[in-house]
């Protein structure tokens, strides 16, 4: 009887060995890390500023607290949340080689990791609904989004995925992991990690694949149905020169979030996250590196508003001085 209380004892032990775990992220190209630390780090200080020039625009000149840059700049908020919540680790990975992250800070970062990117697919409903209202309803459009309903709408957004992703994380929490303790990703990947436990996944695999789907997929239909409808009406336009312009920057849109719905759809709308792991990393990056430092150029550099804006604020700086 002591014998096997004994065991039990050791068993219970063994399921609660692991304290940290370890990113290796890309080992096989780590002898040109100083080389990738600097380029990610240049494309990091490149989308947060220029998500934060969006920002700061949108708050400073009057004539664009509209619906379309609040969301806007909510969005370039999000984006400069969600690639905080990784890159930093990436950028000591290139440096130091392999990092340890303890248990906790593991779970925190692929919480806010998830949370922070669903309520940015739900946003980008949100903005492509907008733009549909504006561009195919313009004559009711302010009589339905203004200000009021554009901060309830993105309060909703990230309701809904703070509570589809609490219950995921405490699920999560409740997991054994007493085996391996190396995570093939450069961050706190969920599937990589739901992947290293020894207790039995089967229920929280499908529940993390339902809750990813239904965020990525409710977005992707919202958005595809907004944009149809825009390319529709866009085509009854009576000049081609109207046509040819309203094309040229719903293109640059699609191509943005071509590469955002392809990455994720690609990483998460698949029931086995284990058939993938080594590819998800680069289609991670895409989410992470380069979709953010897209976002700011194709959303106000080709934009006439937010160059006059930009303008406005600059001689204003210029004139207190």
């Amino acid at each position: 009887m002591k014998n096997r209380d004994t065991e039990i004892t050791m068993g219970v032990k063994n399921e609660s060995t692991v304290q940290e775990f370890i990113l290796e992220a890309f080992p096989a190209i780590q002898h040109l890390g100083n080389l990738l630390f600097l380029v990610h780090l240049l494309a990091y200080l490149g989308s947060i500023m220029g998500n934060m020039v969006i920002i700061i625009i949108t708050w400073a000149c009057h004539r664009l607290q509209t619906p379309m840059y609040v969301l806007l700049s909510t969005f370039s908020f999000c984006e400069c949340c969600f690639i905080t919540t990784v890159i930093p680790k990436l950028l000591s990975i290139f440096l130091s080689g392999r990092q340890t992250i303890p248990f906790t800070a593991c779970l925190t970062q692929a919480f806010f990791f998830l949370f922070i990117g669903a309520g940015i697919f739900f946003l980008m409903a949100v903005m492509s609904l907008d733009r549909y209202l504006a561009i195919c309803k313009p004559l009711h459009y302010a009589s339905i989004m203004n200000l009021r309903i554009s901060f309830l709408l993105i309060f909703l957004c990230y309701s809904l995925s703070f509570i589809f992703f609490t219950g995921l994380m405490l699920r999560v929490s409740q997991l054994s992991f007493c085996g391996p303790n190396i995570i093939s990703h450069f961050f706190c990947d969920l599937g990589s990690l739901i992947h290293l436990s020894c207790s039995d996944t089967r229920s929280v695999e499908m529940y993390f694949f339902f809750v990813t789907s239904f965020a990525i997929l409710l977005s992707l239909i919202v958005t595809i149905i907004a944009y149809s409808n825009i390319v529709v009406t866009i085509l009854r336009l009576p000049s081609a020169k109207e046509r040819q312009k309203a094309f040229s920057t719903c293109s640059s849109h699609l191509i943005v979030l071509s590469l955002m719905y392809g990455s994720c759809v690609f990483i998460y709308v698949k029931p086995k996250q284990v058939n993938r792991l080594d590819s998800n990393k680069e289609a991670a990056l895409v989410n992470t590196v380069v979709t953010p430092l897209l976002n700011p150029v194709i959303y106000t550099l080709r934009n006439k508003q937010v160059h006059q804006a930009l303008r406005d604020t600059l001689s204003r700086v210029r004139l207190q001085k």
